[in-house]
């Protein structure tokens, strides 16, 4: 894995959730600022879900398997999109406490994701 990569994920995953922590304490839902926030991340998550995946097929293999390895790799992508999905349905201030978690969520799978692969 790409050291930097995973650094500037949990970086902007943590980010998002201090923001969006902030919105729901000012007790205000999501908004489309956020939203945005919440695209870069996903982004960035994106990008490590296929610098995994193509270093996995040229053969580099990770110290505690593959299939969990792959599976905190999919689980790291989709945290921060169900996330947002979720405050969707919630229009209020627990919106934003469901992303700023699904952000923490997100950054502590990374710091995991740098584990399994024994950096």
């Amino acid at each position: 894995m790409l050291d930097a990569l995973t650094v500037a994920v949990a970086v902007t995953a943590l980010a998002l959730a201090a923001w969006c922590g902030f919105a729901a304490y000012r007790d205000q839902p999501t908004k489309d600022w956020h939203f945005l926030a919440m695209a870069v991340v996903s982004l960035l998550a994106l990008a490590q879900l296929v610098v995994g995946i193509v270093r996995l097929s040229g053969g580099a293999r990770p110290d505690q398997g593959m299939t969990i390895f792959i599976a905190y790799l999919i689980g790291a992508f989709l945290a921060v999109p169900a996330a947002g999905f979720l405050s969707l349905t919630e229009r209020t201030r627990w919106g934003s406490v469901t992303v700023a978690a699904g952000a923490v969520v997100l950054a502590v799978l990374e710091v995991r994701l740098y584990d399994i692969w024994g950096n």
